[in-house]
């Protein structure tokens, strides 16, 4: 925690983060109640809940034949009948039925992603304060697969700017090369929204263009793509985009929210990670170890693949508690490991805290000074286990 606090209060270490549904399902609403946006299963309990008057024969017999019961899952299965089946009947339903259905499950999955920020304090601003806050060798690159508008509104809060792949004015195209290019000044943001965008639509030549508007949500793409779907641009232009940015020298890709059970994205890290040992990725999970299966099968063949969970860590594959040290890396350290190790309810015994959002962001964003943490806390462990992690 130390050396990772040193390196993300400098702008001198080429820094990306991958923000998956676990990001924004741990922010506060304006009224202190979480979520911000549910994570899969809270929204697939919404969608299907407003699609249920119409499809909810449908939705019974899919589940059925299904290995998974997950919204976006469902709609793989729905998008596909749709592109396969023409004039014939599957479950009573045509081609053109499967695709209103599609058509259908967007709405309502946009009607629910399609939050603001609160008014105040707020993870991502927190996030756009350490971004901002110094100045920066090479830009600083978000991955998320989220579809909700909550970056851009923090960037655009404080007038930081970014790039998320489309340029123009009327109808804003994407333009692939931008992306490979990279050469915009570093310090404009980039912002690669790997599975789609609210606002994201299909233009006059059925290429993709950026309405600026939330309610188009006909485009939004779920986790389980196709293969034949992860060529279209800007999809394929926007996974390479992770994977050229991993097999750069020296790179560090910090990953909140994400589970890596998503097998796109998961395969360009791997690649990216096994072709260039001197990148890593510090993926901060918010289960116990045991739970993290994705993360930990990566970390077990993956040495610069680092997992950090409330209970134990992986680091050069290898797991192990964590267990504090006796002495701190300096005299004003107390208030600092506050920060990231305490008991996040009463009843909760003291965990490793950066798993979730707001307390991770918050780590970022007060990186460069002491004197924002809260007070120090007491019963320092010592370490007895070996292989523990620090």
């Amino acid at each position: 925690m130390a050396s990772l606090r040193t390196i993300i209060a400098q702008g001198r270490k080429r820094i990306g983060l991958l923000i998956g549904a676990g990001g924004p399902a741990g922010m506060a609403k304006e009224d202190g109640t979480y979520p911000l946006i549910p994570a899969v299963a809270g929204l697939t309990e919404l969608v299907l809940k407003a699609i249920e008057h119409d499809y909810a024969p449908l939705i019974k017999l899919l589940k059925a034949e299904l290995p998974q019961h997950d919204i976006e899952t469902i709609l793989s299965r729905v998008r596909s009948l749709a592109k396969v089946i023409g004039a014939s009947k599957v479950h009573d339903l045509d081609g053109k039925g499967f695709d209103t259905c599609g058509e259908r499950i967007c709405t309502a999955i946009g009607k629910v992603v399609d939050a603001r920020l609160p008014k105040g304090p707020s993870a991502y601003a927190d996030l756009v304060s350490w971004v901002t806050g110094t100045s920066r060798d090479y830009p600083i690159e978000i991955f998320t697969t989220n579809y909700d508008l909550l970056l851009e509104e923090a960037f655009e809060a404080v007038r930081a700017p970014y790039f998320d792949g489309f340029t123009g004015g009327r109808e804003p195209f994407f333009d692939p090369v931008s992306i490979a290019n990279n050469d915009l000044p570093a310090r404009w943001t980039r912002i690669w929204k790997l599975h789609g965008s609210l606002g994201w639509c299909k233009g006059e030549r059925e290429e993709v263009v950026r309405s600026g508007k939330s309610s188009a949500t006909h485009l939004v793409f779920p986790e389980h793509l196709k293969y034949d779907q992860t060529q279209k641009a800007p999809y394929s232009a926007l996974l390479d985009r992770l994977k050229a940015f991993l097999t750069t020298d020296d790179t560090l890709l910090i990953s909140i929210g994400f589970s890596f059970a998503d097998a796109h994205v998961a395969a360009r890290i791997d690649e990216g990670l096994a072709s260039n040992p001197s990148a890593s990725v510090f993926a901060f999970q918010f289960k116990s170890l045991a739970e993290e299966k994705a993360a930990c099968d990566l970390a077990s063949r993956l040495p610069n693949f680092s997992v950090y969970a409330r209970d134990k860590a992986v680091m050069n594959g290898i797991p192990g508690p964590w267990v504090l040290p006796a002495d701190l890396p300096s005299k004003d350290w107390g208030p600092i490991r506050a920060s990231y190790w305490g008991q996040p309810n009463p009843s909760d015994p003291q965990q490793f805290l950066l798993g979730a959002i707001e307390p991770l962001c918050k780590f970022f964003a007060a990186s460069r000074s002491t004197q924002v943490f809260g007070a120090a806390p007491t019963g320092l462990a010592v370490p007895t286990a070996p292989g523990a992690a620090v």
